[in-house]
């Protein structure tokens, strides 16, 4: 018997390395095919068409699941007896900013109103309190806190 050492096949190193390279492709075949989900897909959408100017006093300040946030700030404000909610911004946003908003506050919003559901919600682009002007979407209604952060 002769005690020389003879190396594997090549077809077993072609073969670990073509079963690799399927494996790969499996693997990452159906994280590229699967369809990306819109951004917030749940939110109302902003609408040049509907946009609208209100004032009132704050009677609440609530904090609202909206998509997949969990921490968007929600107005209800009270001009006479009618009541409107309006949508700002994720919290984090007005405390970057910081914004903050408290029962009593007199405002004015200019925002599109939309359907949330079964009700009627105003998605704020910008808001007057005393003299401070603030800002929450672009002129084309999208808005300027990052989606991902919240801020």
């Amino acid at each position: 018997m002769s005690s020389e050492w003879k190396s594997p096949p090549r077809l077993t190193n072609r073969w670990m390395y073509f079963s690799l390279i399927l494996f790969l492709l499996l693997c990452v075949n159906p994280a590229l095919s699967q369809k990306a989900q819109p951004e917030n897909a749940s939110l109302p959408k902003y609408d040049l068409q509907t946009e609208t100017k209100i004032k009132g006093v704050i009677d609440e300040v609530n904090l609202l699941s909206v998509g997949t946030r969990k921490d968007f700030t929600e107005l209800i404000i009270k001009n006479g007896d009618d009541k409107a909610h309006i949508y700002l911004s994720p919290k984090p946003f007005q405390e970057e900013m910081g914004i903050s908003f408290s029962k009593g506050d007199q405002i004015a919003v200019t925002g599109s109103k939309v359907k949330q559901e079964a009700s009627d919600v105003i998605l704020a682009r910008e808001l007057v309190k005393g003299t401070d002007t603030l800002m929450f979407r672009d002129d084309k209604g999208k808005p300027v806190w990052d989606s991902r952060t919240g801020k």
